[in-house]
């Protein structure tokens, strides 16, 4: 009842939310010298320095095409974490949008979402640039990326309702939060392979999903492959469970918005 009820109006107020989308990102680069060029910008710049610190301090450059293995890896994760960070204050920073009666509030964190969603679209394009010229072959395995960029979408949405309303009633949440990603990022396999975990600790990669989520994007843009089944169902599983998990808390407590912000 409560997800369906989710999942309808955020159909019914699918405008509003394309409109916020678009307030966000000409606010974002707004009064910037390069705009929309950050978009690129943004991700060159941080793999710019973990293929500095990575690459030649500390010498992971056994692995072929490093910096393009890490420009795989970054991008969903810069979208999973800026995502998550921003969405999880969207209802507490609401301010006079969640005080209004017929303001739908989920449509807060999940326009967050969208948002850096796009700015991962936008960066696609210069990984399959970074692609061309280190000579990797675009496959059709590539054909698969839609399925995976929604399996993400449902569990970043998920997190992103359950966080979110949870942060209005304890603050707590947003910057417990910030500290968890430093360790999730560092829990997978985005600056080195799996196959430099030990083999006895390989398991807690199936308990990560995010980790998962990297694995399926390097299989398909790196290694031409469609992602194992038994991961894939993994990761589609506990997005699910998470999407629902997310629209009952938000369900439980959106009513308490108002009064609380």
């Amino acid at each position: 009842m409560i997800v369906s009820r989710t999942v309808s109006e955020l159909w019914k107020y699918r405008s509003l939310i394309v409109a916020l989308i678009g307030r966000h990102l000409h606010s974002r680069y707004r009064g910037s010298l390069f705009g929309f060029l950050w978009s690129f910008l943004n991700p060159l710049c941080l793999i710019g320095v973990y293929s500095l610190v990575f690459r030649y301090y500390i010498r992971f450059d056994h692995i072929p095409h490093y910096s393009l293995f890490m420009f795989v890896g970054l991008l969903p994760w810069i979208w999973f974490s800026s995502g998550l960070l921003e969405a999880t204050a969207s209802i507490s920073g609401g301010g006079n949008l969640i005080t209004k009666a017929m303001f739908p509030p989920q449509v807060l964190p999940v326009v967050s979402v969208l948002t850096n969603l796009c700015n991962y679209l936008f960066a696609l394009p210069l990984l399959l640039v970074f692609m061309f010229f280190s000579d990797m072959p675009l496959t059709w395995a590539l054909l698969f990326l839609p399925v995976i960029l929604f399996t993400q979408f449902l569990f970043l949405t998920g997190l992103s309702l359950g966080l979110s309303a949870l942060n209005v009633h304890f603050r707590d949440v947003q910057h417990l939060l910030g500290n968890f990603m430093t360790l999730l990022f560092f829990l997978c396999p985005i600056i080195y392979p799996v196959t430099t975990i030990p083999e006895k600790l390989r398991f807690t990669v199936y308990l990560n999903p995010v980790a998962l989520f990297t694995q399926m994007y390097q299989r398909v843009f790196l290694d031409g492959l469609l992602p194992e089944l038994f991961p894939f169902l993994i990761a589609a599983g506990v997005s699910g469970v998470v999407f629902i998990a997310g629209c009952l808390i938000f369900g439980r407590y959106r009513e308490e918005f108002a009064e609380l912000i």
